[in-house]
C-alpha cells in the first residue's frame, strides 16, 4: 500500500504506517487514566496522536526522533484532524525511504545557500560584506544554518526552514527597498540575514525539533546579538579595522526589534526606517507561509473555504 501523508489524511482513514516521533508526553484525563500524546510528521507536515489507557511503557518505548510504526485512525476533530493510535511500536529504520522525511533536499537547501552569498556579496557597504564573508566562512554557523527550522510547530517548522524563510525574507527585501530611496538596502539586506540568527541555538534538530536549554532560558533575540557580536570581534581581527560602532548597534537594533511589539517578545520597538521594514517584511513572509500551509493542510477538501482557524481568527477562502 502507498503511503499516505500527514496532509493527505481524511477522516476515519486506517492507518499503519512509520512517521517521525516528537513531543511524546504521559498525560492523565479527567478520570485519571493516563494517555499517550505526541506528535506525527512526515516531509508533508505533523499531526497530534493519542494512545488511550497508556502505561509508563508505552512512554518509555520511544524516543523523540525516532521513527515510529502507528496502527490506528485518522479523526476529525474541532476542525483538526488527529490519529487515534491503537500500537505505537518503535522501528528500526530499515526499509524507511528517508525522503519521506524530508521537506528540503540537500540540492535545495545548497541553491539556498548559494543565493545567500551572492545576495551577501553583492552589498556595496565593505564593512557588511567583510562581516558577511565572516559568517559564510564559518563551518559551525553554516552548517547549523542549512539544518535549524525557523520555528517548531509555527512557519517553516522544519530542517533547513530557517534558511528557506531567510533567503526569502532577503529576496522580498531586495525587491522592496528599491521603491524607498530613503532605506539603506545593504542595512536592510543584512538585517533580513541575521535577524532569526540566533534560533540557530534557541531551537534543537538533531533529529526532533524542540528547545534548547539556552533557548527556554534566553530566547533567540538575545543570543542573536551575541553571535552577532562574535561576528563582529571575528571582523576586526580579519581586517585590522574598528566595526563602526554605530552600524553594530543599528544591527543589533533590528535583531532585538524584529517582532515588532512588546507583547510578541521585542526587547525594543522598531526605532528606525530599516528596522520598521524589517518587522513588517518578516511578518509578511512568516504569515503567508503560514496561511499556505492552512490551506494546503485543510480538511474541507471539498469546501472552497478552510475551516475556522483560531490561531488567526477567520476561515480562509481557498476558491473553486
Amino acid at each position: 500500500m502507498s503511503r499516505r501523508f500527514v496532509k493527505e489524511l481524511s477522516d476515519g482513514e486506517t492507518i499503519d504506517q512509520v512517521f517521525l516521533a516528537s513531543e511524546k508526553q504521559l498525560r492523565t484525563n479527567r478520570n485519571g487514566n493516563l494517555y499517550l500524546q505526541l506528535r506525527l510528521s512526515d516531509k508533508t507536515g505533523s499531526i497530534t496522536a493519542m494512545l488511550w489507557n497508556a502505561q509508563q511503557k508505552h512512554f518509555e518505548g520511544f524516543s523523540n526522533g525516532d521513527y515510529v510504526k502507528i496502527k490506528g485512525t485518522s479523526q476529525l476533530y474541532n476542525g483538526s484532524m488527529q490519529v487515534l493510535a491503537k500500537q505505537v511500536d518503535k522501528t528500526d529504520g530499515q526499509g524507511i525511504d528517508e525522503e519521506d522525511f524530508i521537506t528540503l533536499s540537500n540540492e535545495s537547501v545548497e541553491k539556498l545557500v548559494a543565493r545567500v552569498a551572492e545576495l551577501l556579496r553583492g552589498m556595496r557597504n565593505v564593512n557588511l560584506r567583510n562581516l558577511a564573508e565572516c559568517f559564510l566562512v564559518d563551518e559551525n554557523f553554516m552548517k547549523g544554518l542549512r539544518t535549524a527550522p525557523a520555528g517548531v510547530k509555527n512557519h517553516h517548522a522544519y530542517h533547513g526552514g530557517l534558511l528557506e524563510h531567510i533567503v526569502s525574507l532577503m529576496e522580498v527585501c531586495h525587491l522592496v527597498a528599491p521603491q524607498y530611496p530613503d532605506l539603506d538596502c545593504d542595512i536592510l539586506l543584512f538585517g533580513a540575514f541575521i535577524h532569526d540568527i540566533g534560533k540557530i541555538r534557541e531551537l534543537t534538530y538533531s533529529p526532533d525539533l524542540g528547545y534548547s536549554d539556552q533557548g527556554q532560558l534566553i530566547g533567540h533575540l538575545v543570543q542573536g546579538v551575541s553571535m552577532l557580536d562574535q561576528m563582529i570581534v571575528e571582523t576586526e581581527k580579519q581586517s585590522g579595522d574598528d566595526f563602526p560602532e554605530e552600524l553594530a548597534n543599528h544591527l543589533r537594533h533590528m535583531i532585538v526589534s524584529h517582532h515588532g511589539q512588546y507583547e510578541y517578545g521585542s526587547p525594543k520597538l522598531p526605532m528606525t526606517l530599516e528596522a520598521i521594514a524589517l518587522h513588517f517584511l518578516d511578518s509578511l513572509d512568516a504569515r503567508i507561509h503560514n496561511v499556505s500551509q492552512l490551506i494546503s493542510e485543510d480538511v474541507n477538501k471539498d469546501s472552497p473555504w478552510t475551516v475556522y482557524h483560531p490561531s488567526i481568527g477567520r476561515k480562509i477562502f481557498k476558491g473553486s
